[in-house]
C-alpha cells in the first residue's frame, strides 16, 4: 500500500472478561584513547542509575525501563435489560500508560466510550479507582486520572513520531485477552497510514507495525528502543479477528498535542474544511468527491469534482497530503486553496471551521 493508504480495520478493542530479580553482572565501559584503554567497573548502585536513564538496545532493556508505567484498565458498566427488567453488568478491559506524576493516564477513547466505573491495575497488581478527564473521538484518545500515590506513578516519555523510520524495532506492552503486562515485539512496517476514528474522521500519519496486537491491547504504548512512546496501539487489520501482523498506532506527536490540551482542561478542537476527497490521477491532487453545504469549502465556492493541487505553498499530490495540512491547522486559520476545474486553475481563500463532534 502507498503512503496514506486507507485500510479497513478492526478496533483492537477492550476485551470482555468474565471476572477478573536478580541483579545483573558488572557492566564494563571502555574509554578509547589514542595510546591506552581504561576500563571502569560500575557498582550495582551505579548500574541501576544507568539502567534507569538508558534503556539500551534490547527488548528486555526497554521492558525493564518502561513496564511500571503501563497499566491495565477495567471498565464496569450497567445496561438495562429488554426483557424482565433489571440491569446487566458488563466488564471490559483495555490498556494505558501513565502520562505524568499527577496521575493522568492515556488510553483509547473506545476503551472508555461506554462510561462506567474505571479501575486501574499497576504492574504489581495494586488497583486504584480512576475518573474520566476527557475524550477526543476524532483521534480515539482519552485521558483518565487515577487516584494512586505518587510512588506508584512512573510516567513514560513521549518520543518524536516524525523521526520514526520504517524498519525500526518497536515493542508493545498491554493486556491482550486480559493477560496483563504482555510484551510483543516487531518493527515499524510502514508510516503515514490512515485510520478511521470512532467519530468517522481520519487519523493521519498512523504507524503500522507487525508487533502482535490483539483485543485488550487498545490504549497501550508502542515503544521505541530508546524507551520512549511513539504511539498508542489502537486498531488491527485482520481476517480472523486476531493479530495477523498488521497493527496500527496513533503517532506520539498527535498524542502530545491532544493530551496536553485535555490535561490543561481545554476542549480539543480540530480544523475542518467540509469536504470528502479521493486521490486524483490527472492532474495529481485531491479530488473533491463531496463538498458539504454550509461548511467552509462550500462557502468559498469549491465544488464536487474540483481537484485541489495546492494549500498555501504546499503541493497536494493526493488526499492524504490534504489531510496532513488540514490537521496541522487550527479553526479560524485561513488557507489559500489552489484547485483545477474544467482545465482551468483557480485560487480561493478558505477560513477553516471547527470539526463537528
Amino acid at each position: 500500500m502507498s503512503r496514506g493508504t486507507r485500510v479497513v480495520l478492526t478496533i483492537a478493542a477492550a476485551v470482555a472478561i468474565a471476572a477478573l530479580g536478580a541483579g545483573a553482572g558488572a557492566t564494563l565501559f571502555s574509554s578509547f584513547g589514542s595510546t591506552s584503554t581504561t576500563t571502569t567497573v560500575l557498582s550495582p548502585a551505579a548500574q541501576a542509575v544507568v539502567a534507569e536513564s538508558a534503556p539500551g538496545t534490547t527488548i528486555n532493556g526497554v521492558y525493564r525501563h518502561t513496564y511500571q508505567g503501563v497499566v491495565d484498565l477495567t471498565v464496569t458498566s450497567s445496561s438495562s435489560q429488554s426483557f424482565g427488567g433489571g440491569s446487566a453488568t458488563q466488564q471490559a478491559e483495555g490498556s494505558g500508560f501513565v502520562y505524568d506524576k499527577n496521575g493522568h493516564v492515556v488510553t483509547n477513547q473506545h476503551v472508555v466510550a461506554d462510561g462506567g466505573k474505571i479501575e486501574v491495575a499497576f504492574w504489581d497488581g495494586r488497583k486504584y479507582p480512576a475518573t474520566l478527564v476527557a475524550t477526543d473521538p476524532s483521534t480515539d484518545l482519552a485521558v483518565i486520572k487515577v487516584d494512586a500515590p505518587a510512588s506508584v506513578l512512573h510516567p513514560l516519555d513521549l518520543g518524536d513520531s516524525d523521526s520514526v523510520q520504517v524498519g525500526d524495532t518497536v515493542i508493545a506492552i498491554g493486556s491482550p485477552f486480559g493477560l496483563t503486562q504482555t510484551v510483543t515485539s516487531g518493527i515499524v512496517s510502514a508510516l503515514h497510514r490512515q485510520m478511521d476514528s470512532p467519530s468517522g474522521f481520519t487519523i493521519t500519519d498512523s504507524i503500522q507495525t507487525d508487533a502482535p496486537i490483539n483485543h485488550g491491547n487498545s490504549g497501550g504504548p508502542l515503544i521505541a528502543l530508546n524507551g520512549r512512546v511513539i504511539g498508542v496501539n489502537t486498531q488491527i487489520q485482520s481476517d480472523s479477528g486476531g493479530s495477523d501482523g498488521v497493527g496500527f498506532a496513533i503517532p506520539s506527536n498527535t498524542i502530545r498535542s491532544v493530551v496536553d490540551q485535555m490535561v490543561a482542561g481545554k476542549t480539543v478542537q480540530h480544523a475542518y474544511i467540509g469536504i470528502k476527497v479521493s486521490d486524483s490521477s490527472s492532474p495529481d491532487g485531491a479530488l473533491l468527491v463531496e463538498v458539504i453545504s454550509g461548511e467552509p469549502a462550500a462557502d468559498a465556492g469549491l465544488q464536487a469534482n474540483d481537484v485541489i493541487t495546492k494549500l498555501d505553498d504546499t503541493t497536494i499530490a493526493d488526499g492524504s497530503d490534504l489531510s496532513d495540512v488540514i490537521d496541522g491547522k487550527k479553526p479560524g486559520d485561513k488557507l489559500a486553496v489552489t484547485y483545477v476545474r474544467d482545465g482551468g486553475t483557480h485560487t480561493v481563500t478558505v477560513t477553516l471551521g471547527t470539526r463537528p463532534s
